[in-house]
């Protein structure tokens, strides 16, 4: 079987088979709008990209329908990223409701999850709107939501606090490779005094340094990895500080601290403002 070009990396080779064929390949045509959106074997052009997704998108042939729900993802992303079109929450919120209304599995589902976090974010907070579409998307499979939802039961977010159901999804999502609930968890072990705990899952949550290869991996969103990353240095940093579930090294101490500021200086000075304060 001839392997596509494509999962072979051969991007500019493809591109040129792709461009022959649009006219009449709608899946020519969204792949398109992909590479050109994300530079991939050719020169970025996010407006091309985009015009090619709004094609699909506002296609009648039914040849087209099952792409769809992928291209408003995409054009979401592209609203919200302001990137070859004007920035609009408001369009990419629109835009990724169609999107998660379970036309492509795969798209529908990262719609949903993302659905979820961009009800999270200060400027369009609904948090009951949040808790509803990480839990479509967590059933749906999604890693990124069940760390989510394993925080908001944590703190009782959109939805009253379940601290057996938050263990059991940040759990479940930190076996999976999700760095955020990793941090939340050390977090949680560490504030209840589980030092040994803490420290044994911060280690393991810090000994991968390369954040856009897990998120390749898991399909979690980087800057969420880093933060949970960055929270589980910062509290491995103080039990080696201060020999809590583990022994006493100020160096390795110095090192953790270092790799925290590095992977996320906001979520680092937070928790350094809390320690000065006695709260941890």
């Amino acid at each position: 079987m001839k392997v596509p070009l494509l999962l072979q990396g051969l991007y500019k080779e493809a591109l040129k088979q792709f461009e022959k064929i649009q006219d009449t390949d709608f899946q020519a045509m969204y792949q398109l709008g992909v590479m050109y959106y994300d530079g991939l074997g050719t020169k970025k052009d996010p407006g091309r990209g985009v015009e090619y997704m709004n094609k699909i998108l506002n296609s009648d042939s039914p040849e087209a329908s099952h792409l769809k729900f992928a291209a408003a993802y995409n054009l979401g992303r592209a609203y919200y990223e302001g990137c070859g079109v004007k920035p609009s929450a408001e369009e990419a919120e629109r835009l990724w409701l169609i999107a998660a209304d379970d036309g492509n599995p795969k798209a529908s589902v990262k719609a949903q999850s993302t659905l979820g976090m961009l009800y999270s974010m200060p400027f369009l907070k609904d948090m009951k709107k949040a808790f509803f579409w990480h839990s479509e998307a967590c059933e749906n499979g999604n890693l990124e939501s069940k760390g989510a939802l394993g925080i908001m039961y944590l703190y009782g977010q959109g939805t009253r606090r379940n601290t057996k159901a938050a263990l059991e999804y940040l759990r479940e999502a930190t076996e999976l490779g999700n760095t955020y609930a990793q941090g939340h968890l050390v977090e949680y072990y560490y504030t209840r005094k589980f030092y040994s705990k803490a420290a044994a899952l911060a280690k393991r949550a810090t000994a991968n340094e390369d954040i856009s290869m897990l998120a390749k991996v898991t399909d979690c969103h980087p800057t969420y990895l880093a933060k949970g990353a960055a929270m589980a240095a910062f509290y491995l940093a103080r039990c080696l500080q201060l020999g809590r579930g583990t022994e006493k090294n100020q160096q390795a101490a110095k090192t953790y601290y270092s790799k925290a500021c590095y992977l996320d200086p906001v979520v680092a000075s937070h928790l350094e403002l809390a320690a000065n304060l006695g709260r941890i």
